[in-house]
């Protein structure tokens, strides 16, 4: 086993520079949710020179892609985020993630004949928010697999995923307009609509599990200060620490929604913008495994506190893991006081550390795909 795993190590580092160039490339060329045309290409390219059976637009999802090498009975799935953040670009650092998901299966590649794999990777769009994972699920994507893997920039390295269950839904609030001043009592107030549903859940808070996590944003509540709000638009999370959960927690925070349509006379609609994530079950073995090629690599996992707590960001690959075995390790970038989700997280993502952890992520990801290959 230590052979294969030299020579896993050896392909990827024989595979740096263009693996570093490119998380780069991603990084400086960031595309949101469903639209990430460009990553689609260019991730699969070095699979495909390769020697990776390569398909594009996969299960007709046109920024999805599949690639594929080898014929040995162990499958090994790695998963390749790219879709980037509206207004903060690779602020969660899924460049990364493609690249170490690349390299990885390049590593795994090198050895697939002799350890019995089949190497898959899952070019995996829109995980902010668009539920990419769940849709590919729905449509065939990842059945049979032995083992699906990826690794997640975070500020310091944690093993293990425990994200919370999620859903995310489109609120739409629709009244009617009316000169502010002149006529305001003819107008229906929609971004009031939304004022009363946001002291709702303010007020709900206190009587909702500590870990449930409610928070949105109002993307839309008006055109001119002169004209009564006639529509309002926003984008609202429901987190909970399982699916089950979550299940109980919505229908409280659908009628704060409510309320504020009842209080101002304003139509609702409350779409979802997907399925909700779900909470992520860890494949143990797996998990060990990956933890001691960590810490060969001379990787320091965090002790538990504030700097570790992006494993409890929610995933789509928590609905993965529900169907297939399945790790989600947290692979630190020495970002720190900067964190996910920030400006100065993604100036972090590229650079000498962020180089090093998707090397290491990488390299890590490729060794417990060869461990899984001996179980």
């Amino acid at each position: 086993m230590r052979a294969l795993k030299d020579a896993a190590r050896q392909e990827v580092d024989r595979h740096a520079e263009e693996l570093i160039g490119l998380s780069e490339r991603l990084h400086a060329d960031p595309e949101t949710a469903w639209e990430e045309h460009r990553a689609a290409a260019a991730v699969p390219e070095l699979l495909d020179r390769a020697g990776f059976d390569v398909t594009s637009s996969y299960l007709g999802l046109d920024t999805a892609f599949h690639a594929r090498f080898g014929g040995g009975p162990v499958r090994i799935a790695l998963c390749a985020e790219y879709d980037a953040l509206p207004g903060l670009g690779h602020a969660c650092g899924h460049n990364l993630i493609a690249a170490s998901s690349v390299g990885a299966a390049l590593g795994l590649a090198a050895v697939a004949d002799d350890a019995g794999l089949t190497v898959e990777v899952y070019g995996t769009p829109a995980e902010e928010g668009g539920g990419g994972k769940i849709e590919m699920l729905d449509r065939g994507a990842f059945a049979g697999v032995d083992l699906a893997m990826m690794a997640h920039p975070a500020p310091v390295d944690v093993a293990e995923a425990r994200p919370f269950a999620v859903s995310h839904s489109k609120i739409s609030y629709t009244g009617k307009s009316a000169h502010a001043a002149a006529y305001p009592e003819a107008g229906v107030n929609a971004a009031d609509a939304f004022t009363v549903a946001q002291v709702a859940i303010g007020l709900l808070r206190q009587q909702l599990p500590a870990s449930a996590r409610v928070h949105g944003v109002v993307t839309h509540a008006g055109d001119a200060p002169n004209a009564i709000p006639e529509r309002a638009t926003g984008r609202w999370y429901v987190r909970a620490e399982t699916l089950a959960e979550l299940a109980e927690l919505e229908p409280r925070v659908i009628r704060a929604f409510e309320a504020g349509a009842l209080a101002t006379g304003c139509e609702l609609e409350i779409e979802p913008e997907s399925k909700p994530y779900a909470e992520f079950r860890t494949d143990e073995t797996a998990l060990d495994h990956y933890r001691a090629n960590a810490l060969d690599l001379g990787r320091q996992f965090a002790p538990p506190g504030q700097a570790a707590r992006m494993n409890r960001a929610s995933t789509d690959m928590g609905n993965v893991s529900q169907i297939v075995p399945a790790i989600h390790p947290y692979i630190g970038i020495g970002s720190l006081p900067a964190t996910n989700h920030q400006h100065e997280f993604a100036a972090f993502c590229v650079g000498g550390k962020a180089q090093r952890a998707l090397l290491d992520a990488a390299t890590a990801l490729a060794w417990t795909g060869v461990d899984r290959s001996s179980a």
